[in-house]
């Protein structure tokens, strides 16, 4: 397993490289001019809600990037999650706060590989249903890095970059049941709006 993720990280570098001695020899904009551009910043990010009489997740991550060039899109972000469940026995309670960097390539305008390493504080704790059962367990706090890898797909929404995001991602650091996800693909659907 640790040689398919060593792998995956190196195809994913050589394609970012790749593209980006591509991207060097187009010009940053028709007008010639150098420098920042405010319409190519872009904000949205992941923003979801489950409820059922057994789990709760909630997650709150914004995330503004900026367009560099048609291949190339950088930036940062901060994640907020919060999930619980029960498990029959008591309820697991887990919150998850953190700070991201990304990096997309675009082949083409509608599909995107994203490398995205994160730092994230995790804490945690197990409330049993009944007291024999014991006491409310603290879970241990810690930071936990993740560096995910994935690939998605863009469905425009009108003009300015604006776009609805799908996206299946990988933790290459993902341990597994460890928050905040794990060692299996998971799915992601967010909205990027142009600035």
């Amino acid at each position: 397993m640790k040689l398919l993720k060593l792998a995956t990280l190196c195809l994913l570098c050589i394609c970012v490289s790749s593209t980006a001695l591509h991207a060097q020899y187009e010009p940053d904009n028709s007008s010639g001019e150098k420098g920042f551009d405010k319409s190519k910043l872009f904000f949205g990010g992941n923003f979801g809600l489950s409820f059922s009489s057994y789990n709760t997740f909630v997650n709150v991550s914004p995330q503004l990037g900026y367009r560099f060039n048609r291949y190339i899109a950088a930036g940062i972000g901060i994640n907020g999650q919060y999930y619980s469940y029960d498990d029959g026995y008591g309820k697991n309670q887990y919150g998850i706060a953190g700070l991201n960097v990304f990096g997309r390539v675009y082949p083409i305008p509608q599909l995107f590989a994203q490398l995205q390493p994160e730092a994230n504080y995790t804490w945690g704790k197990y409330i049993p249903h009944n007291a024999a059962d014991g006491p409310t367990q603290t879970k241990d706090s810690e930071v936990r890095p993740a560096l995910l890898i994935g690939a998605g797909g863009v469905i425009p929404m009108g003009s300015g970059g604006s776009g609805i995001i799908l996206m299946v991602q990988y933790d290459l650091l993902g341990e597994r049941d460890m928050p905040p996800y794990g060692d299996k693909p998971f799915f992601s659907f967010g909205v990027n709006f142009g600035l």
